[in-house]
C-alpha cells in the first residue's frame, strides 16, 4: 500500500484523449441495446458501459453520452430494458448506433413488464424502472432497478474489443 499522499487538483494527470481510448480499449465489454417507449414511440440505443451493481435490490447500471439524441426519450420514459446482444446480433448492434433509421422496424420485440420494448432473439433481457441518475463527465451514469428479466437464448455473447466487434465461444 502506497504512503504517498493524494495529489493535488493541480496534479491530476489528464491522458490524451487518443491514449485513454486506446487503453480502455484493451478491456473487452459485452453489448447491450437500451430500450423504452416515449410518447407512444419506441426508442434504443446502443451501449458497452453496462454492469451489475447490486443482488439486493437488483441494481444495474449504463452509461450513455450526452450528445445522444435518443437519451432524452428514454430519460423521459422513467423505465428501460436492457436487451443483451448475442454472437449473432452485430448487425442489430450497428442498427441502433445509427442514427435516423427506423430502428424498431427492422428487429423483432414485444413490450416488457414494464413497457419497455424487450428485442427477440438476444440473449437475456432486463426489465426495469429509474432508481438514480449521475454525472459521469461527458456521460450520464443511469442505474435501473430491475423488474424482471429472462435469458431467452444460449449462445455465445457479442463482445466489443478494440474498437471492433468480437465473439468469445463458450467451449461444451
Amino acid at each position: 500500500m502506497s504512503q504517498e499522499p493524494a495529489p493535488t487538483d493541480d496534479a491530476v494527470f489528464t491522458p490524451d484523449q487518443g491514449e485513454f481510448r486506446k487503453a480502455l480499449g484493451q478491456f473487452a465489454t459485452g453489448v447491450t441495446i437500451i430500450t423504452a417507449i416515449a410518447d407512444g414511440e419506441p426508442a434504443g440505443l446502443a451501449a458497452n458501459s453496462f454492469t451489475s451493481v447490486s443482488l439486493d435490490p437488483p441494481l444495474v447500471l449504463f452509461a450513455v453520452a450526452r450528445t445522444s439524441s435518443t437519451w432524452p426519450k428514454i430519460e423521459a420514459a422513467r423505465k428501460f430494458a436492457v436487451n443483451i446482444l448475442g454472437a449473432h446480433q452485430e448487425e442489430v448492434s450497428r442498427l441502433f448506433a445509427t442514427k435516423d433509421v427506423d430502428r424498431f422496424a427492422q428487429v423483432d420485440w414485444h413490450l416488457g413488464v414494464g413497457g419497455s420494448p424487450v428485442l427477440h432473439d438476444t440473449l437475456a433481457y432486463l426489465d426495469c424502472e429509474f432508481w438514480a441518475e449521475y454525472d459521469g463527465g461527458d456521460h450520464i451514469i443511469v442505474v435501473g432497478r430491475v423488474l424482471d428479466l429472462g435469458v431467452t437464448h444460449e449462445g455465445s455473447p457479442l463482445l466489443f474489443f478494440q474498437g471492433k466487434y468480437g465473439r468469445l465461444h463458450v467451449g461444451d
